[in-house]
C-alpha cells in the first residue's frame, strides 16, 4: 500500500473519530427529548439511512444474501446479541450526555481496548504479554481510584466499555462488512423501536412531530449521525495499519472529555486527574506494546526463555 493511500486512510479514520468525539454536541441539542425516544429514533432512522447507503453502494444483493444466511441459528444469535449490545451502548452514552456525565463516558471508551484484551484472554484463551498485564493493572487502579472517590462504582464507564467489547466479539462471529453489518443490526431492533415510538404517539408522549421542526430534523438526522462516522472508519481501516488505528482511536474519548470539562462545565477533580493518569499510562503502555518493534523484541525474548510454542 502506497504512502498516499495510507495518508488518505489516516484522514478517513481520524475524521471518523473526530465525529464520534463531537457526537455529544448533537445529543445535547436534543436535551429536551427522552433518551429512550432518541435511542428508538436513532435505531429506526439508522436503518432507513443504511438502506439508502446500500442502494448507493449497490450492495442490495449482498445484503439479501446475508439475510438468507440468518437461517443459521448461530449467526442469527450472534447478530441478535450484537444488536442488543450496541443498543445498550448507544442508550447509556446518550443518557450519560443528558445527565452531564461525559467524563465517565470518555473513560469508558479510553478503557475499551483494555477490556477487549481481557475478553480475548477470557473467551479465546489468548495469552497476555507482560506489557498487557501491566496496562490492565494500571487501568484497574484508575477505576479503583474513581470508585473510592465517587463512593460508588463507575458503572457508566464500565457498561460502555464492556458492552462495546462484547459487541466486538459478537461481530467477529458474524463476519460481514461494516455497512451490511450495521443495517442488519438495526434491522433486528427496528421493530421494537418502532413499537415504542408508536406507543409514544398513542399516549401523546412523543417529541417527534409535536415539539418543533428542528427537533424532528435532529431526530431524523440521528441516523446519519450514527452511520457516517462508521462509513468513514471503514474506509480508513482498509488503508492503514492496525497500530495506527489503535493510536487514532483515542481522539474520540479525548474530545468527549474536553467537551465535558471545558464546554459543558463538568467538574474535573484531583481524583479524576489521578484516575485518568493511571488510565493514560495504561494506554501508553498498551499502545507502545502493539508496535512492530516491541512485538519483535518480545517474541525474541520469549524464544530465548523457551516460552515460544
Amino acid at each position: 500500500m502506497n504512502h498516499d493511500e495510507q495518508r488518505l486512510g489516516a484522514i478517513y479514520a481520524g475524521f471518523s473519530y473526530i465525529l464520534w468525539g463531537l457526537l455529544p454536541i448533537y445529543w445535547k441539542f436534543l436535551h429536551h427529548v427522552s433518551a429512550y425516544e432518541i435511542l428508538a429514533s436513532r435505531i429506526v432512522w439508522s436503518f432507513i439511512f443504511m438502506l439508502a447507503v446500500l442502494f448507493v453502494l449497490r450492495k442490495q444483493k449482498a445484503f439479501l444474501q446475508q439475510l438468507k444466511e440468518l437461517k443459521n441459528i448461530r449467526k442469527a444469535a450472534a447478530l441478535a446479541c450484537a444488536s442488543l449490545l450496541i443498543s445498550i451502548n448507544w442508550f447509556i452514552y446518550i443518557w450519560a450526555v443528558h445527565t452531564d456525565q461525559m467524563i465517565q463516558a470518555s473513560l469508558g471508551y479510553y478503557i475499551n481496548p483494555l477490556v477487549s484484551v481481557l475478553l480475548g484472554m477470557l473467551v479465546f484463551k489468548e495469552k497476555l504479554s507482560p506489557a498487557q498485564y501491566l496496562s490492565v493493572l494500571f487501568a484497574a487502579i484508575g477505576v479503583l481510584v474513581l470508585t473510592i472517590s465517587y463512593g460508588s462504582f463507575p458503572w457508566i464507564a464500565l457498561t460502555l466499555a464492556v458492552s462495546f467489547g462484547l459487541y466486538g466479539l459478537a461481530k467477529k462471529l458474524i463476519k460481514v462488512d461494516s455497512e451490511i453489518g450495521l443495517t442488519l443490526e438495526t434491522l433486528m431492533v427496528t421493530p421494537i423501536a418502532a413499537i415504542y415510538i408508536g406507543v409514544l404517539f398513542y399516549n401523546g408522549g412523543n417529541a417527534f412531530a409535536s415539539v418543533s421542526i428542528s427537533t424532528d430534523l435532529l431526530l431524523i438526522g440521528a441516523g446519519a449521525a450514527t452511520a457516517l462516522p462508521l462509513l468513514f472508519f471503514a474506509k480508513g481501516a482498509q488503508r492503514i495499519p492496525l497500530s495506527m488505528l489503535g493510536f487514532l482511536q483515542y481522539i474520540a474519548p479525548t474530545l468527549t472529555l474536553l467537551l465535558g470539562v471545558f464546554v459543558y462545565g463538568e467538574h474535573f477533580s484531583r481524583n479524576h486527574l489521578l484516575a485518568f493518569t493511571f488510565i493514560w499510562a495504561a494506554l501508553t503502555i498498551y499502545s507502545i506494546a502493539r508496535t512492530k518493534a516491541v512485538t519483535a523484541l518480545e517474541l525474541k525474548w520469549k524464544k530465548s526463555k523457551g516460552l515460544e510454542m
